[in-house]
């Protein structure tokens, strides 16, 4: 069964080459190429924008773990770094992502860090990018 689409637009705004203007679900953000890409840097760039959706997503995720679980987790963070690299076994360049968790909460113990950390790669948007979404353009 279908879920209920989730819709976007985006156009450009003449702030420079590349600049647009992002509405999604009632907020507006600003996109473009940093200055060395051609832009003016006036919003995150594509990837930055990707990056920062896996890491929301990721963070998100570990605290709704915990709230189900009432574990005494009292702050998640995320960092996040997004590199084109050449990998044994893989033609060509492909993309890699690393996130590193930090969890804060005294009273965690060892075998629930290690359970948030896990649930921390399987975010839906982890998921999406790892199992070849299809996108149709026309």
């Amino acid at each position: 069964m279908a879920e209920n689409p989730r819709t976007a637009h985006v156009e450009e705004n003449g702030a420079s080459p590349y600049a647009v203007t992002i509405r999604v679900s009632g907020h507006e953000i600003r996109g473009d190429e940093p200055v060395e890409g051609g832009g003016a840097n006036t919003g995150p760039a594509p990837y930055d924008t990707l990056l920062a959706a896996l890491g929301e997503c990721t963070a998100m995720t570990v605290r709704w773990y915990a709230m189900q679980k009432k574990w005494p987790l009292e702050k998640v963070e995320v960092n996040l770094t997004h590199r084109k690299d050449t990998v044994a076994g893989r033609d060509g360049k492909v993309d890699i992502f690393t996130k590193h968790i930090i969890l804060q909460g005294n009273a965690l113990t060892a075998e629930q860090r290690a359970k948030l950390v896990d649930v921390a790669g399987k975010c839906p948007v982890q998921r999406t990018l790892e199992n070849a979404p299809i996108i149709q353009t026309d």
